[in-house]
């Protein structure tokens, strides 16, 4: 455990340096090879874990609420594209489009019910009010369907839950290079803010510039800056300084991400009891994804966003489940 911690804090610092180095590159290249990896392999952990809810046959509702979420890049695709004309397909898109914020609420709320429910009827119940719950919430606090569907999937789910895993971990198991791990993970967005950067030594080709577009995440860029400097004149410069800085942390947020994951396999345990088979299904999906954003990020993109949003879904109930156990942690007295 100890060492694993000192290699997060290496990984923490090399990260971050390779952030500042090719904040752009380091992202595409992260989110196109380490990702679909890190999807597979946990969404296959999960799943030899229950996905911490009382009854594993209700996470097929998470997958279908997947395929919704899926279905205006399924249409990205190509062969598949040129059906968007048609009135019907276009409704359909429309209509997934704009219940992102609502099936990711519900998502979060049934994780919340699934740890403790496992009876039919009860569970029904609780999916009906998480309907009118969620209706309620977006309906009365705008800002909420932008936290949900730009936030929650990269930032809150690559920064905030890996920071409340490492913390449950070092509560568990205290050693000083945890705790500096977390320490320097916390530290990192205010080193970002105020570590100054010289917008002329950044530069990225043409290629890495309409790649990073096609990746969309630049608008996750602008909700940032909106959010940090209240920018509301809908002007946002990728090579500025907030541009950069953002984009610095962004990138760290993901390489780290994945690295964390990969780095504790011994700890977490995700590479065992995987039989031959899902193990060749692993890899083949690994080496196709490669191939397909080697082939056309945009592509890459589309095709990989199913697997790459079941797996935020799927890890919800882990999420639920670390929070309580931090919390207990915490704020409980144990009885004696």
């Amino acid at each position: 455990m100890k060492s694993i911690d000192t290699l997060n804090v290496g990984l923490i610092v090399l990260s971050l340096i390779l952030a500042y180095f090719l904040p752009f590159e380091l992202f595409l290249f992260s989110y196109a090879v380490l990702g679909p990896l890190h999807y597979a392999t946990e969404i296959n952990w999960l799943d030899k874990k229950n996905y911490f809810i009382k009854s594993k046959k209700w996470i097929y509702t998470f997958l279908v609420l997947c395929l919704i979420l899926s279905i205006p890049h399924f249409f990205n695709l190509p062969y598949f594209s040129s059906l968007k004309e048609n009135s019907f397909v276009h409704s359909l898109i429309r209509k997934s489009a704009n219940s992102n914020s609502y099936i990711l609420l519900i998502s979060f709320l049934l994780a919340i019910g699934l740890i403790y429910l496992d009876k039919a009827k009860s569970i029904i119940i609780y999916g009906i009010l998480s309907l009118i719950i969620a209706n309620f919430i977006i309906s009365t606090f705008s800002v909420t369907e932008i936290i949900l569907t730009i936030f929650v999937p990269t930032i809150i789910h690559v920064y905030l839950f890996t920071l409340l895993f490492m913390i449950y971990g070092t509560i568990n198991k205290k050693t000083f290079p945890g705790i500096l791990a977390i320490v320097f993970l916390i530290l990192v967005p205010f080193f970002v803010s105020f570590y100054p950067i010289n917008t002329n030594n950044y530069s990225f080709s043409g290629t890495t510039r309409d790649t990073f577009y096609a990746s969309g995440m630049h608008n996750l860029n602008y909700y940032i800056a909106t959010l940090l400097s209240n920018n509301n004149d809908g002007k946002f410069l990728l090579i500025s300084e907030i541009g950069l800085k953002i984009q610095v942390f962004v990138a760290f947020c993901y390489t780290y991400h994945y690295l964390n994951w990969f780095s504790k396999t011994s700890i977490i345990g995700w590479n065992k009891n995987a039989s031959k088979i899902r193990i060749f299904v692993i890899l083949a999906i690994w080496i196709a994804s490669i191939g397909l954003y080697f082939y056309n990020y945009k592509v890459g993109l589309s095709a990989l966003f199913f697997l790459s949003m079941l797996h935020v879904l799927y890890e919800f109930p882990l999420n639920v489940t670390t929070i309580k156990l931090i919390f207990k942690k915490l704020f409980i007295p144990k009885t004696t």
